[in-house]
């Protein structure tokens, strides 16, 4: 007699403004390295999942949580033949700054943990069905993440950003996106040299500008492609050159191609 195998699955849903939450299993499907520009944050449901971040081997078991940084290179794969499943919340930056009160992001260096305080908000950061898209649970649910992070987090030389000007350069490429992007145009509008801009930029959201408009248009791309459009018409209506060029960076921002990140959509998955 055979048993039969689960099958990988990634059920996502836009949560909260900035919060994404996905459930998943994977088998046999390993991601190659790629980074967010997001925080991923979460916690491992079954089986083995292991992971290279920074540089180090990681793994999570079962109860133990995780936290990736945004632009930080990860990959990701089983750690048997059991395949693994995990919980996660794709999170905006900003949104974890505001939690803190306009404070630096912070930066927890243990990648995957059972440290308490992160364990227990982690956990409560995945509300049951009842309290989906309620406000009162996401704000004290992000507060308390926010501050869990906060609290482990290593210490980062302060480095001054002035962050409703940053808010102003982001909505302003969110207005550009997917069409080019002048750097010149920028400098203009806001006020600061590209190189100021620049990092000031990724010290507010973790990721450069250049980062941040690619996602954007990865965003648009994976709209036409949850709508049916053929990879080919999605690379050229979100301003990628062509479909070898969104598909390059496809891998490059989520470890998958888009062809495999369709399949995941559908039913069969």
């Amino acid at each position: 007699m055979t048993t039969e195998r689960p099958q990988s699955t990634f059920e996502h849903r836009a949560a909260a403004p900035g919060v994404d939450r996905a459930r998943a299993f994977f088998r046999d499907i390993a991601f190659s390295p790629h980074r967010h520009d997001t925080y991923a944050v979460g916690y491992t449901t079954r089986g083995v999942q292991t992971f290279r971040y920074r540089g180090k081997g990681r793994y999570s078991l079962p109860g133990d949580v995780f936290v990736l940084h945004p632009d930080e290179v990860h990959d990701g794969r089983q750690g048997d033949d059991r395949g693994y499943g995990y919980r996660i919340a794709y999170i905006d930056p900003q949104r974890i700054s505001e939690a803190l009160g306009d404070g630096s992001l912070p930066f927890v260096d243990l990648a995957a943990c059972k440290r308490a305080e992160l364990v227990d908000a982690i956990g409560g950061f995945f509300p049951d069905t009842a309290e989906n898209g309620d406000p009162l649970f996401e704000a004290g649910a992000l507060t308390r993440l926010a501050d869990a992070m906060h609290a482990c987090s290593a210490r980062l030389p302060y480095a001054k950003v002035d962050r409703p000007a940053m808010r102003r350069v982001r909505d302003h490429l969110l207005e550009l996106a997917p069409r080019s992007v002048s750097m010149t145009e920028l400098e203009v509008v806001h006020g600061f040299d590209r190189f100021s801009l620049a990092r000031q930029f990724r010290r507010a959201f973790g990721v450069s500008p250049h980062r941040f408009v690619t996602l954007r248009r990865l965003d648009i791309a994976m709209g036409h492609i949850r709508d049916g459009k053929s990879l080919a018409d999605a690379a050229l209506l979100s301003c990628f050159a062509d479909q070898s060029h969104m598909t390059r960076q496809f891998r490059g921002a989520f470890g998958l191609s888009p062809g495999r990140w369709r399949t995941l959509q559908s039913p069969a998955g």
